[in-house]
């Protein structure tokens, strides 16, 4: 499909111990045999091999290095292949690729050897993106979701679905082809029950945006509470360093801090807030304004009480109900203080969950960590279950789910077959839009303009 070869560094900008150094394309056999000499043995290289030598621009050794060899069309990029291993100097990177060059490859464009992988039918679109994803993940829970993509798991239910409209809308065009005759070739009850199957599954993957989209960005965790309560000593030794300024006095905190952890394989970006209380400080007030439109945007609501506080129980009914949508757990703190049987007795008729911990001595917090991360609804990846967590994906899901609640209304007022079929041609439309069977050259641009160089 490609007539040029082309060639990029695989590793990371920088210098290490080592780099990797890629070719692809028709030429690349040749021009590894021009740049490449191998120690003790002369033969060519063969495929799927490892040989260790010398890179040379004539006679000025550039470096030792082991090249790989990978024949078409069992590689990546469905090409012949050429992987080199140098060492992780810039100078060395930069002359083995100017060698590269100068013997007849281009460089990479952003994302050119996967897009070659696509194009040569060695993964569909989905799967593609999955490896920007798989690159990209920074937590176990980030990395099972794009393992499970870029292995296929979405690509399959996603076929599985064509599949079965596409057998329909074959027979929907026989009838208009004999629409004269007034023959039913495609069963109107089989059709609507497919349907309604089709549309609880999109529906399904639908919802499961929400989740992948924070599982991919970290789950927004607010850690709310009175001045002095320890939120500030909290987050600290959640993330086990000095990221907030703790002091006894009261309104230290005045603007939000966050940052991002991993919790049991799931990233988690906790955010501490201002203190809660009535002040007459124009800057603190606007921290405490601030404190509650961080609660709205959150996920996790952690509400911090002193166990000592006589009031405490009052403050968490107040903050039950302005978070209603969210998932609230109260941490009382400060037990090596006091010790808050009453306060836990009536949380637990209320059915509200809480957790006792004390943050300056560090007890609980294991506790807390794995409380933080039974509360997220992450059952979906321990079934195995597909999370969306693209944009693209979900509004061409969203489309397809509109086009079959067409169909299915259609079906109910029994509208004609042409209209009929052009609804199942949308659905199908966009089912392909994600996979890449239906696609543009503008689309393919956007997408892999967002990958390394390299990759």
């Amino acid at each position: 499909m490609f007539n040029d070869t082309i060639t990029a560094t695989a590793t990371p900008p920088g210098s290490g111990a080592i780099a990797v150094i890629r070719i692809s394309g028709k030429k690349s056999l040749d021009i590894i045999n021009k740049i490449f000499f191998p120690v003790k043995q002369k033969s060519k290289l063969k495929p799927y091999t490892i040989r260790f030598g010398t890179v040379k621009d004539q006679n000025e050794i550039i470096d030792e290095v082991l090249v790989s060899f990978f024949k078409a069309p069992y590689s990546y990029t469905g090409e012949d292949s050429i992987e080199i291993s140098c060492h992780g100097s810039l100078y060395i990177q930069q002359k083995i690729l100017n060698l590269i060059i100068k013997n007849g490859a281009r460089l990479a464009a952003p994302g050119e050897f996967t897009q070659r992988a696509f194009l040569n039918g060695k993964m569909d679109l989905s799967q593609a993106e999955a490896v920007a994803d798989l690159i990209a993940s920074e937590s176990e829970a980030a990395h099972k979701t794009a393992i499970k993509q870029m292995r296929g798991g979405f690509s399959s239910e996603l076929q599985n679905l064509r599949k079965h409209l596409l057998s329909f809308i074959s027979l929907i065009e026989l009838e208009l082809d004999f629409s004269e005759e007034d023959i039913e070739f495609a069963d109107r009850k089989q059709l609507k029950e497919l349907i309604e199957n089709i549309k609880k599954h999109l529906k399904k993957l639908i919802n499961s945006f929400e989740l992948g989209n924070v599982l991919k960005k970290g789950i927004p965790v607010t850690i709310a509470g009175e001045p002095n309560v320890g939120k500030s000593t909290l987050l600290n030794v959640l993330l086990n360093e000095d990221k907030a300024i703790v002091s006894d006095i009261a309104g230290t905190t005045r603007d939000a801090v966050e940052d991002i952890i991993s919790v049991n394989g799931i990233l988690f970006r906790f955010i501490d807030t201002a203190g809660i209380r009535k002040t007459d400080d124009k800057i603190e007030s606007l921290g405490i304004k601030k404190t509650f439109d961080k609660i709205e945007k959150s996920e996790i609501v952690l509400f911090m009480v002193n166990a000592g506080d006589k009031k405490a129980e009052n403050k968490i009914l107040e903050i039950q109900q302005k978070t209603k949508n969210k998932h609230l757990i109260v941490i009382i703190n400060k037990i090596d203080e006091t010790k808050p049987e009453i306060l836990t007795g009536n949380l637990s008729k209320k059915n509200i969950k809480y957790i006792e911990i004390s943050a300056k001595n560090k007890i609980n917090i294991d506790k807390l960590n794995s409380l933080l991360a039974e509360t997220v609804n992450y059952s979906s990846l321990n079934n195995n279950d597909t999370i969306v967590t693209n944009t693209r994906h979900i509004e061409a899901l969203q489309k397809a789910y509109n086009a079959a609640e067409r169909v299915s209304n259609g079906l109910e007022i029994n509208i004609s077959e042409d209209f009929l079929a052009q609804d199942i041609r949308e659905i199908l439309q966009h089912i392909g839009e994600i996979t890449g069977e239906v696609t543009s050259d503008e689309i393919l641009a956007n997408i892999f303009a967002n990958f390394c160089i390299g990759k």
